[in-house]
């Protein structure tokens, strides 16, 4: 299979139907679940399609070593080629590397305002033009509101999407439209709130909202051993 054969059969594709063909330049998306559920592998799926289509993501962690994440990247892509036996696989690698970032921050040492310094100085100063920018490990019980919608207005500025991953103890802790209590603060300034639950057979996606819409029926699966976003 070719690379553009394998970013049209994406089973991104699914999860791009329900969010409006996904998020939009100054945009934030929020995958929220219990650790271990699967929010880092999502995350890195999201951006791994992005690279797969030439384009630039930036991957913060603020919970994980590089090396770590780096590990997420090559063995998802793995999996990824191994299903679909990719042509040129060394060669798809190689350029997936060039074009991604992988940073680590301290959230409680490091101001919104380093990070949006650092971004800047390599997105503008550096010339390397991010699609998207991939938040994994954020606390949002431990930040403030201006936070989150500062770093908004930074994204529209420099045209970038964001996508956030977000720990909650449990679905319970979720309204009646599936919005995390943790993230009811915020919840004006987010575009797009993914919940995830995990199930006897697989682990499901429910977008709680998407631009404005609550109560999104359409649900997406991950599969528990690899977990790959599932295709229908």
């Amino acid at each position: 299979m070719v690379k553009t054969e394998l970013v049209q059969r994406s089973p991104v594709r699914l999860l791009e139907k329900i969010i409006e063909g996904g998020l939009k330049p100054g945009e934030i998306g929020v995958l929220a679940a219990p650790k271990g559920i699967g929010k880092t592998s999502v995350l890195v799926q999201i951006a791994l399609d992005k690279l797969l289509q030439g384009k630039k993501i930036i991957h913060i962690s603020f919970n994980q070593h590089a090396s770590y994440v780096q590990t997420w990247y090559e063995n998802l892509f793995e999996e990824i080629t191994k299903k679909k036996q990719l042509e040129n696989e060394r060669d798809v690698a190689d350029e997936l590397v060039r074009n991604r970032v992988l940073m680590n921050f301290n959230q409680e040492s490091v101001s919104t305002d380093v990070i949006r310094r650092s971004l800047k100085s390599m997105i503008v100063e550096g010339g390397f033009k991010a699609d998207s920018i991939i938040i994994d490990g954020f606390n949002f019980s431990i930040t403030g509101r201006d936070r989150i919608s500062t770093f908004k207005d930074f994204a529209k500025e420099l045209g970038i999407s964001a996508w956030y991953s977000c720990d909650i103890t449990n679905t319970r802790d979720c309204d009646k439209h599936g919005i995390p209590a943790v993230l009811k603060d915020f919840e004006d300034t987010i575009d797009v709130v993914i919940v995830l639950e995990s199930k006897p057979a697989y682990t499901e996606l429910r977008v709680s909202k998407e631009h404005g819409r609550y109560d999104i029926e359409s649900i997406v699966h991950l599969d528990p051993k690899t977990l790959l976003i599932l295709e229908n």
